[in-house]
């Protein structure tokens, strides 16, 4: 006998709640953000319920920071067991917090990212969380659009247009930076600009420490202009968008740059949040409002030197909750437009062929 289960209807009108799972390039852990979005003459909003934050213990971030290098057996074995522990970390959500979502919607944790060979990869098994978590699952946001000659990023864009359309810009400062904008014509356009915490932290960790706190230590060091001029010359910089950046980038073209100098930590910190104020600079026009979120943006040093080096641009930063959780807030979003079918993959962003719903589905 086959038990038909009772399918799931998405009502945007009488709103959605969906719980966003994020896990950034800089390994600092999980985010999870439960909001409710509603769509009310043709315009999106959204009340964030709950959000919270879980540290990966260590022998899994040792595993995610080493996936590229694992045999393929040990790389899908973790893509398995990857997504069972997001299942247990949204099971012990729900039941902390006494919610209950629609659906879940993970980003999982990138491994590679080479759009140019038209490949993508995004660990965390989307049955794993269903099967665990009892709930529907989206993930797999970028590999269609990658498929479609795009870049499969950023994907952040399309939650900026719907959900943050006041400001002039949306600049993201994770483990890489995103900006997006809105032309006139109301298509979107965006791209990455550097990295930034996935290059702070790595030299913080060598000393013992996950982070540089309110960027006290670059406050400290001293700006190598040398190795800021050739930071500044990297072949990126020079490309037409859309363009995106991953960890290959940074492991072969940035980090040989900077360990050649041979400089103390505090140096490279100092110097590195320079390079990362002048290129920042580069992308936003004077006189404009930029919405900033990310980890980033609790980095006093390095907010003081992007304004110092973008004289007439206001870096406005919202309350701790957007701060922290807006990247899984819109991945939860992207998992709501997957389900209205509406597309999350903007081919003036991306550069894909066409715009498309990026994203897969899994049920339990």
């Amino acid at each position: 006998m086959v038990t038909m289960k009772k399918s799931t209807v998405y009502n945007p009108q009488e709103g959605i709640t969906a719980l966003g799972l994020m896990s950034g390039t800089s390994l600092d852990g999980l985010d999870l953000c439960m909001a409710r979005f509603t769509l009310h003459d043709g315009k999106w909003s959204y009340v964030i319920i709950q959000a919270d934050s879980v540290i990966y213990p260590a022998e899994l971030k040792h595993a995610l920071s080493a996936a590229q290098t694992m045999t393929a057996l040990d790389y899908a074995r973790l893509h398995s067991d990857y997504g069972i522990y997001l299942g247990e970390q949204v099971r012990l959500f729900t039941k902390k917090y006494g919610v209950w979502p629609q659906l879940v919607a993970s980003h999982g944790h990138t491994i590679f990212h080479q759009p140019s060979i038209r490949l993508t990869s995004q660990i965390g098994s989307g049955a794993g969380i269903a099967a665990e978590s009892g709930i529907p699952v989206v993930c797999d946001f970028r590999t269609t659009d990658v498929a479609l000659y795009g870049q499969g990023a950023p994907l952040v864009p399309v939650g900026d247009r719907y959900l943050f359309g006041d400001f002039d810009y949306c600049l993201n400062l994770g483990g890489f930076s995103n900006i997006s904008s809105q032309a006139p014509d109301g298509s979107g356009k965006a791209y990455d600009i550097t990295a930034v915490n996935y290059v702070l932290n790595h030299y913080t960790r060598l000393e013992g420490e996950d982070y540089d706190k309110d960027g006290h230590r670059a406050r400290g060091g001293k700006v190598h202009d040398n190795l800021v001029d050739v930071l500044d010359r990297l072949p990126f910089y020079k490309q037409g968008g859309p363009k995106s950046l991953g960890r290959e980038w940074v492991e072969e073209e940035v980090f040989p740059l900077i360990d050649s100098f041979g400089l103390r930590t505090d140096d490279i910190l100092s110097t590195y949040c320079e390079h990362v104020a002048i290129q920042t600079a580069f992308h936003v026009r004077r006189g404009t409002r930029v919405l900033v979120t990310g980890g980033g943006a609790f980095n006093r040093y390095l907010m003081e030197r992007m304004s110092a080096r973008a004289d007439g641009v206001d870096y406005f930063i919202p309350d701790a909750m957007t701060v922290n959780f807006k990247e899984a807030l819109i991945f939860a979003f992207l998992g709501v437009l997957y389900v209205c079918d509406i597309p999350s993959c903007l081919s003036s962003v991306t550069g894909s062929l066409h715009d498309n719903i990026g994203g897969a589905l899994y049920k339990c």
